[in-house]
């Protein structure tokens, strides 16, 4: 079975044979144009055929060529079954000219840039031991695919020794004092106490570990488009017959199902298709294509060119896709296109003139009829003298993310994100672990009207196969604290042992009492802070009722969020006019006479009653 790897870094093709297989599709085709092109000729041995498939980017190849040279198998192999093995007859393990440690070294080389990590590290560190003092640069390179497999301990002591080692075969200082920061960088973030929070799982495709699966773009509902490598229908002589292709595929109960071919005509037979987006109306998709000029195997040595394709929406289905002006300039490549939601902007990453080296992130102006205004460069908050690749953005957070491999990361490619817009941006940070990893993580998609990392998709090569896969991260949301101050509504004063009510708009109720500086603190856990209601009660006080208002949000803790409610206040209850009270003294008394043994009021006592009477009246 052959399985294909996509190199985000190299953006090459391998193909890989297991051992004990049959002859491969592949195979037989390459053998047939070679014997084709060798009649009359003398036949090249494995060491030459391994230099030129090496030269023309077929990494894999290459190192099953310079393993056949090195260990030439007792058994005669058939010529069909190269590219283990072009000739009819065994072939010598020795070369007059070329050292075992000088092959092995050329196969480790194969073997990392077709991110085999493990085979790699093995082959490096057979050089350093065979010839320690001429292949000190061995021991770099072994430290950076160590990285890559997570053995971190085992990389920081090879780096170490590397950094300690003399002579003039340690061209790469620099490059590992860079690698010894990533491997700091890399135990921070395998630290981290939010880890706890995030979730990730690949999500289940078929043969996705052997041809890939990456590069998810929706289009609607639960419908994506998806790149996968598979074979192609149309077979050229001489040529390597999996390319990417665009697929339609259904999310569905952690796996991507359903998938069937887009049915995007291509260009050529040896061109690939990929890293599509569709215009926010649907009217429009955008995607990728590439191939290397001069690629017919085994002797192409041509550059990779990837251009940005367009095809309008028509009633069977998409148009001959056309070269996407504005974007596209001769000798340079654009890729990786991306549609805002609100319909304003395309995004892509281009190495054309004007950049800050490398591959760049640029965006354009979308036009009603499809094409782009002039891109223009989002500029060196997002650009590094690297490589920024595949652009998403998320409008309702109004964030940028990309990947990188120009920034402090895990290694390889890592996703970064910084918010803004198209013209102003916040510096970019680092999306972290376990978002990243020490291999390559990139094509990002989350939906919109969530948080940046509820439920998002992405691409990485972290798995057990070879090929970049696709994932899906959650990541819950931090616990939430609010906090505030109560105080007197007349003098500003604060308000100690004041009781506050919190209730959510579902009728939730938490509830405390100020302390002396008058302040009052809710661990809400993961409740929304939307639409909260507070009421006030104390002693001498009116009962009161507020809506919150938040002032502030402090997010640098990883796992709880602070968010500061603007001051409350409450006023005194109105102070009560008491009512005074009668004392009679007995200055004041008022003596009546009756006649003797009778009823009847004198005259003078009836007088005084009455004026009594009246001053009550009164």
């Amino acid at each position: 079975m052959n399985n294909i790897l996509y190199s985000v870094r190299k953006k090459v093709y391998s193909f890989r044979t297991n051992a004990g297989t049959t002859a491969s599709i592949l195979a037989l085709l390459i053998c047939w144009a070679s014997l084709t092109q060798a009649q009359g000729q003398q036949v090249k041995s494995p060491l030459q055929l391994a230099d030129q498939y090496f030269a023309a980017g077929e990494y894999y190849t290459a190192a099953n060529l310079y393993e056949q040279y090195l260990n030439p198998s007792k058994k005669q192999i058939g010529v069909s079954e190269f590219p283990l093995n072009i000739k009819g007859k065994r072939m010598s393990g020795t070369h007059a000219n070329v050292s075992r440690t000088e092959v092995l070294f050329k196969q480790a080389e194969s073997y990392r840039l077709a991110n085999y990590w493990r085979e790699a590290a093995a082959s490096y560190r057979k050089c350093a031991e065979n010839n320690p003092s001429q292949y000190t640069d061995a021991i770099y390179w072994c430290a950076v695919c160590e990285r890559s497999l997570a053995h971190y301990d085992t990389a920081w002591q090879m780096v170490q020794q590397y950094l300690s080692s003399d002579g003039d075969h340690t061209q790469y200082k620099d490059a590992a004092e860079k690698e010894l920061q990533t491997l700091l960088f890399i135990r921070q973030q395998l630290s981290r106490p939010d880890s706890i929070l995030v979730k990730t799982q690949k999500l289940n495709a078929p043969n996705s570990n052997e041809k890939g699966l990456f590069a998810a773009a929706h289009i609607g509902g639960d419908q994506f488009l998806i790149t996968s490598t598979q074979p192609d229908s149309l077979l050229v002589a001489g040529v390597n017959p999996y390319h990417s292709h665009l697929f339609y595929a259904t999310l569905n109960d952690g796996g991507l199902q359903e998938m069937f071919p887009a049915d995007i005509l291509r260009t050529t037979p040896i061109t690939n298709q990929g890293a599509a987006t569709i215009s926010a109306d649907g009217n429009y998709l955008y995607f990728s294509q590439w191939k290397k000029e001069n690629a017919r195997l085994p002797d192409a040595q041509g550059k990779t060119i990837s251009s940005i394709y367009y095809a309008s929406r028509q009633n069977t289905g998409w148009s001959a896709p056309a070269l996407l002006p504005s974007v596209n300039i001769n000798g340079y490549s654009s890729k990786q296109p991306f549609c805002s939601t609100d319909g304003k902007y395309l995004f892509f990453a281009s190495d054309r003139p004007g950049g800050s080296g490398g591959f760049d992130i640029w965006y354009a102006s979308l036009k009603n009829d499809g094409t782009t205004d002039e891109p223009v460069n989002v500029g060196s908050a997002i650009n590094t003298s690297a490589d920024e690749q595949a652009p998403f953005y998320h409008t309702s957070s109004s964030q940028l993310v990309f990947s990188s491999n120009g920034r402090l990361g895990m290694g390889g490619y890592d996703l970064f994100a910084a918010t803004g817009n198209e013209t102003t941006w916040k510096p970019a940070e680092n999306l972290g672990y376990p978002v990243n990893s020490s291999r390559d993580d990139i094509y990002f998609f989350a939906p919109e009207k969530t948080t940046l990392l509820s439920n998002a998709i992405f691409s990485s090569d972290r798995g057990e196969g070879c090929c970049l896969e696709t994932y899906n991260i959650k990541k819950a949301p931090k616990s939430k604290r609010l906090a505030g101050v109560v105080r007197d509504c007349q003098d500003n004063s604060i308000l100690a042992d004041a009781e506050v009510i919190l209730k959510d708009a579902a009728g939730q109720t938490w509830k405390t009492s100020t302390n002396s500086d008058g302040k009052y603190i809710f661990d809400l856990g993961n409740n929304n802070h939307e639409s909260l209601a507070f009421a006030i009660k104390k002693e001498l006080y009116l009962d009161t009722t507020a809506s919150s208002k938040i002032d502030s949000i402090d997010e640098s803790d990883l796992l709880t969020d602070k968010l500061a409610n603007a001051d409350l206040c409450t006023q005194k209850k109105p102070e009560e006019k008491q009512e005074e009270k009668i004392v009679i003294k007995a200055e004041d008394v008022v003596t009546v006479y009756f006649d003797f043994d009778r009823s009847i009021l004198k005259p003078d006592a009836t007088n005084k009653l009455d004026s009594i009477y009246n001053v009550l009246e009164e």
